[in-house]
């Protein structure tokens, strides 16, 4: 009997194509995130600068913050209701272009801060920063969700709090280097204070024009996506979203109004009456306190093993303390380095949930607001210029959880957080009116408030009518 052929062998199946890696692109984004955090950060050195040159209150030089933070608002209204009516923008024209008319149209607003200042008048100011605003809404609609899909969805808060984290170094060196400028290099005697403004401004439209040379011969992905363009309601129709919006609105509020008020804050008696140019140094501080935080949350919340993770985050504040002993002596170093260690302990208690960390968080920036408003002197001064630790992976954390799970919505999702970022417009202004009346020590009753929602949102609602694993 003749033996059947041995059944042949089941064909092998091919490897798996390896997922693609977006390092290059990813760096190229991290050089943008710098650029628009620096550019920022100098809104701080604007207020005080304007307050005196144009003999403002409160109120009015907060409106630096209105016209600002107002584009945002304007600018992604306006590309959500393109979104609604006619399809996602950047579905069609892909992320790299949305960030290059962002970049362009940020030079222009930059340029007419010189005529701004040859005719020395507040309201054309307001007009520039506002131009320039339009052009930061663009980039952040067009960049935020960028980041989240150069990899996979677990880790994109790790991603964006990695490019926040540059971000950050922007707004840490922003305020030295600003300071320096309008307040010692371009500050002549007899000089109106607002000319000192001009000649940064002009090379800020030249560096936006730069990078956007730059991103044009970039190779970056598109992610275009023409046939699955997203019309009506949309994001809006996901309630963790539009509870989102609301977070991202206190959220930007709450820091900008905070980061806006310690120039004048530590100028007065019972904060030890520093000048300007010095209490600018100390704005350093709070800024960077966002970038030692969102390294951190870059760690703490990334696919690392946990030993790995755990050493990251805690090599980070141990890394800053020992630059600000050597740069500023233990003076300033050791009662900042008592926030680190809080900073650090939060961290483990959050463990790597982005919902828990904003919740804990929350509660301890409306503690330090509660004792930068009860008590006086180095107390005072330090608990204030801590929060921006504590302020550091909200907006990354909000911002993912906010879009996690909407697939082609992502982008017109991203317009409407960027949206939210009104609230950096809304509530400085009403800081500074509250400073008019009760004083400028009262007035941090309005970005506690804003913290109080956040903890909500960290607490239940980013997972408001979804199902959460």
């Amino acid at each position: 009997m003749a033996l059947a052929p041995a059944p042949s062998a089941a064909p092998a199946t091919p490897p798996a194509p390896a997922a693609p890696t977006y390092r290059g692109p990813f760096a190229i984004m991290t050089v943008l995130f710098f650029m628009w955090g620096f550019m920022t950060v100098w809104n701080d050195i604007l207020i005080p600068r304007f307050k005196d040159a144009f003999t403002l209150n409160y109120f009015q030089a907060m409106l630096v913050q209105f016209a600002f933070f107002g584009a945002y608002a304007i600018g992604s209204l306006v590309y959500y209701v393109t979104s609604m009516v006619w399809g996602d923008p950047i579905n069609r024209i892909g992320y790299k272009r949305g960030v290059i008319i962002g970049l362009l149209v940020s030079a222009a607003g930059s340029a007419l801060f010189y005529p701004a200042a040859l005719l020395t008048s507040y309201p054309f100011f307001l007009v520039a920063l506002f131009i320039v605003g339009l052009g930061f809404a663009m980039l952040q609609i067009a960049a935020n969700p960028y980041v989240t899909i150069l990899g996979p969805e677990r880790t994109a808060s790790s991603r964006l709090n990695l490019s926040q984290a540059f971000n950050s170094f922007g707004t840490t060196i922003g305020p030295l280097i600003g300071g320096w400028l309008i307040f010692t290099v371009f500050t002549r005697p007899g000089m109106h204070g607002a000319a000192s403004v001009k000649i940064p401004y002009l090379c800020f439209a030249v560096v936006f024009l730069a990078l956007a040379a730059c991103f044009a011969f970039a190779h970056l992905p598109a992610f275009t996506n023409p046939e699955q363009i997203g019309r009506g309601a949309g994001a809006l129709k996901h309630p963790h979203t539009v509870l989102g919006m609301l977070a991202i609105f206190m959220y930007v509020g709450g820091e900008v109004a905070v980061g806006s008020a310690i120039i004048n804050y530590l100028g007065t008696p019972r904060l030890g009456g520093l000048p300007k140019e010095v209490a600018s140094h100390f704005l350093a501080f709070y800024w960077g306190g966002l970038m030692i935080g969102r390294f951190m949350g870059a760690f703490a919340l990334s696919d690392l093993r946990g030993w790995l993770k755990h050493g990251l985050v805690a090599l980070v504040p141990v890394a800053a303390f020992g630059f600000i002993a050597a740069a500023s002596g233990l003076g300033q170093a050791l009662p900042y380095g008592l926030f680190l260690a809080v900073l650090l302990g939060a961290f483990l208690l959050g463990e790597a949930s982005p919902q828990r960390m904003l919740a804990l968080f929350s509660g301890v920036i409306i503690v330090l607001l509660a004792s930068g408003m009860l008590t006086a002197g180095e107390t005072a001064k330090w608990t204030i210029l801590a929060v921006g630790l504590f302020c550091s992976v909200m907006w990354s954390n909000i911002f993912s959880l906010a879009i996690e799970g909407l697939g082609p919505l992502k982008s017109q999702a991203s317009s409407l957080l960027v949206m939210a970022i009104l609230g950096g417009a809304v509530l400085p202004p009403a800081q500074g009116a509250v400073a008019d009346r009760l004083g400028i020590q009262a007035s941090f009753i309005v970005p506690m408030i804003a913290f109080v929602y956040i903890a909500f949102y960290g607490l239940y609602g980013y997972r408001a009518g979804r199902r959460v694993s």
